[in-house]
């Protein structure tokens, strides 16, 4: 029987977003395929420094210790080719991560291949990769440069999620939007309070974190251990807007440990206390003030990204 993925929570990442290839870009950019393939030859046995979301997959790995059947995987995705790719495995290699599955697409963007890895999140910090993917309806989000350092004696996972345009669709967000008065958002929210929203683009892959920490905590017998997930909701609805929240997460079987209802105040102050190993919104805006502090990913789903 073929080994099958189904089930598992499986997240694509992309070589730029798992290790820092700035100087393998520069060396592309600036001298040319042909320079670039001889750079990467030269240092296959050369270490790459951890990227973006290094720390994130490395946590995420660490839930799948002790079972037999692993519940996370994750999967490269790359546009180098295999040759100039080998650098990549050696790295991970290097690092111990239990990583062995791989997409290289020599240029091509590689989202295609998310369904067939059964991905419900293909992270990059391709921009135009990512949009892409969103328009084909796959899960995809651009993680941003970030001086965040981990802590390692930290065993804690911890989310954050946007709920408009990020875990819900974006159709609130249009009644604001293409209204432009608060008021008229505030009571259509008090009037579709019991009504729950459509799925959005990272909901897929919030309800897979859920499930396995729902697993986590029904195995889980002394009390006193304390468990490694943590899923926060930070939004900048406030009451009477925050009831849908709450009815959309009641239907899709969501356990959130924290719901933070700002009312529009800045995300950061909060994300401060919070820290996350990764924050997701669809705002550009939010992710520019978050992303120097921790690791975030954009995702430019639904109205508010599109032009104006």
């Amino acid at each position: 029987m073929p080994y099958s993925l189904e089930g598992k929570l499986v997240i694509a990442v992309a070589s730029s977003a798992l290790f820092d290839l700035s100087e393998s870009d520069r060396v592309f950019r600036e001298e040319g395929e042909d320079v670039y393939r001889e750079y990467q030859r030269e240092n296959e046995y050369s270490s790459l420094d951890p990227g973006v979301v290094f720390p994130l997959v490395k946590r995420l790995l660490s839930l799948n210790q002790g079972s037999a059947d692993p519940l996370i995987e994750i999967v490269l995705f790359s546009r180098n080719d295999p040759d100039t790719g080998l650098r990549v495995f050696r790295s991970i290699e290097k690092y111990e991560l239990p990583i062995s599955r791989a997409v290289f697409t020599a240029g091509k963007n590689p989202f295609s291949y998310m369904e067939a890895f059964n991905a419900s999140l293909f992270l990059t910090g391709n921009q135009a990769d990512v949009e892409e993917a969103l328009s084909e309806g796959l899960p995809a989000g651009v993680v941003r440069s970030t001086n965040y350092e981990d802590n390692v004696d930290d065993n804690e996972l911890r989310l954050a999620f946007d709920f408009d345009g990020i875990i819900a669709d974006d159709s609130s967000e249009r009644i604001y939007k293409e209204s432009g008065d608060l008021s008229v958002y505030q009571e259509h929210e008090k009037e579709h309070g019991l009504e729950a929203m459509a799925e959005g683009p990272l909901h897929g892959f919030l309800s897979k974190i859920h499930l396995i920490q729902s697993k986590e905590l029904s195995r889980e017998e002394d009390t006193s251990v304390k468990p490694k997930i943590r899923i926060a909701v930070i939004t900048a609805r406030n009451a009477p807007a925050h009831t849908r929240v709450v009815t959309t997460l009641r239907k899709m079987n969501i356990r959130v440990d924290e719901a933070i209802f700002l009312g529009g105040m800045s995300k950061r102050k909060v994300l401060d206390i919070y820290k996350p190993h990764i924050f997701f919104d669809d705002q550009a805006a939010n992710i520019d003030d978050v992303a120097h502090a921790f690791p975030s990913a954009h995702i430019p789903y639904g109205i508010t990204n599109k032009p104006k």
